[in-house]
């Protein structure tokens, strides 16, 4: 019933609780019962805490280890502050997986640029593992990373792994430099000039604070990176997740099903509309 139902949530036991930031922790989960749910690199799933309802995360762990489902968030509200309390061996419901991936085979045969702001790498891990896991397949592959300060670095560890292969280049900035901070000072912005890619044969992956995303993709764009190879994730207002709602209605579109990811000339002109 569980699998047929959308709406109930299945019950899953945190195995691991980790803080990443002051503000910002993942959790680990496994399910009590039957398999292990997989998904797609870029989709999200509903998480139920008793007594203080539920809110959309995306998956941030490997697609390929899916016996771990794995969620990093922010502590922004009634439910996220709530699963900041839990603990190792606390059980919480999952709905999902939902919503529509990142393509990731559309970068086969081509460059690939991915750009994170903030804590919108998490959503983009997944990714980051599916792109490694067909590096053969692909051109070059650049990670552009911002943060506020040099301490917001999500995935400080993994970052460094990353930036010691030799197989990809990852550039990182900070809107303002703390501590011994000797790298790039700016927006992330600035890190597409640094190239390391041919933008007229690159595929594009964008998550951040929507003003970031516009930016990034008017930049990506004035470089060259076509709009039809240029996906963005718009994890904005979900609630049912199933488009039942209507509460993330974006113009003829449901971000929770028709998102979130989405490709830039679909949205073009609704992203450039503040109000929308």
């Amino acid at each position: 019933m569980t699998a047929l139902d959308p709406m109930r949530p299945r019950p899953f036991r945190i195995e691991r609780w980790q803080r990443d930031l002051s503000d910002t922790f993942t959790i680990d989960l496994a399910p009590l019962e039957g398999s292990p749910l997989t998904f797609r690199p870029g989709q999200f799933n509903m998480l139920y805490i008793h007594g203080a309802g539920e809110v959309p995360i995306s998956i941030s762990g490997d697609p390929e280890r899916p016996e771990r489902l794995i969620h990093t968030t922010r502590a922004v509200g009634q439910v996220t502050n709530a699963m900041k309390a839990l603990r190792v061996g606390d059980v919480i419901g999952v709905r999902g997986p939902f919503g529509t991936p990142w393509p990731v085979e559309a970068a086969d045969g081509h460059d690939v640029v991915i750009v994170a702001g903030g804590i919108g790498l998490a959503p983009l891990r997944p990714l980051i593992h599916a792109v490694l896991a067909r590096r053969g397949r692909l051109g070059n592959v650049v990670l552009l990373y911002g943060a506020r300060t040099p301490e917001d670095i999500l995935y400080r560890k993994q970052v460094s792994a990353w930036r010691g292969r030799f197989d990809m280049t990852v550039h990182v900035t900070v809107d303002r430099a703390t501590g011994r901070w000797s790298g790039p000072v700016g927006m992330v912005t600035k890190l597409i000039a640094r190239g390391g890619f041919d933008a007229r044969d690159t595929a594009a992956y964008v998550c951040g604070p929507e003003i970031m995303m516009r930016h990034v993709a008017q930049a990506l764009l004035d470089r060259g990176v076509a709009a039809e190879r240029l996906f963005l994730s718009m994890e904005r207002n979900m609630k049912c997740a199933i488009g039942f709602c209507g509460h993330c209605q974006w113009g003829p579109d449901f971000v929770c099903k028709d998102g979130p990811v989405f490709r830039y000339d679909r949205v073009a002109t609704r992203l450039a509309q503040s109000e929308v």
